[in-house]
């Protein structure tokens, strides 16, 4: 595999992103926007191994406005505030532009073959995906969203609203137990996606709670990581392969 370092240029500076590709070749975009903890190995772990079904991965420092921020989660309730208050630093517009600057990029980038993208993301990154896949329905074609939070919302820019822009396909996979999905989530989200005959997949994984995807989570359930892996990936050949 070929990794690199990259720094792609937003509106607001220079976002450090992880990218690697399968080997010499281009390959079919796919963007994994991070979980609240932010970029460690266990991301570029994930970001090899979707790399390893055909796909050029790109992970950006979604916290670069901030600096080069790093948490050891161990160190306990003040570390827990500082990726609380990063979090909730970013909002929907801000990942949009940041999205932009992404697509600039790969319309260069060696390895990133033209044409439909795909993306992921987990826990806070729920609502970026949709948001992507509605700001951007052009080049999103395939979205997956893992127990994420904030996609139904009371605000201007709750992303359920743009179901009557997406044209791609999204798999939304969410948690048995999950205190950040309040219960109102999942069926006004379905309702949003079935009125404007969005292609979706929604699944309420049984057993799970939130975070089940990630192997050093106390939360893990391998069995159903696995199975979303392969939804995810089918997903990806069907829409960003054909």
């Amino acid at each position: 595999m070929i990794e690199e370092i990259v720094n792609i240029k937003t509106s607001d500076g220079m976002m450090e992103t992880f990218t690697v590709a399968p080997g010499e070749g281009q390959y079919p975009p796919v963007v994994i926007y991070m979980d609240a903890p932010g970029i460690r190995e266990e991301l570029y772990d994930f970001a090899r191994r979707i790399a390893g079904e055909g796909y050029f991965v790109l992970l950006p420092d979604m916290y670069y406005r901030r600096g080069r921020l790093r948490f050891d989660m161990s160190k306990g309730d003040e570390e827990f505030k500082r990726m609380f208050d990063a979090m909730y630093s970013l909002n929907n517009a801000l990942v949009a532009d940041d999205t932009r600057g992404m697509l600039d990029f790969l319309k260069t980038a060696k390895h990133a073959k033209a044409g439909p993208k795909g993306a992921i993301g987990y826990c806070m990154s729920g609502q970026y995906i949709v948001t992507v896949a509605g700001t951007f329905p052009d080049d999103f074609a395939a979205c997956a969203s893992l127990y994420g939070v904030s996609i139904v919302t009371e605000e201007a820019d709750s992303p359920h609203l743009l179901a009557d822009k997406i044209k791609g396909e999204l798999y939304l996979g969410f948690a048995d137990t999950d205190k950040w999905v309040p219960d109102n989530v999942i069926p006004t989200l379905k309702a949003a996606l079935d009125k404007n005959n969005v292609a979706y997949k929604l699944d309420i994984w049984p057993g799970t709670a939130h975070g089940f995807c990630f192997p050093q989570r106390d939360a893990y359930v391998e069995d159903a990581a696995e199975k979303v892996w392969a939804l995810v990936f089918d997903m990806y050949k069907r829409r960003l392969k054909a």
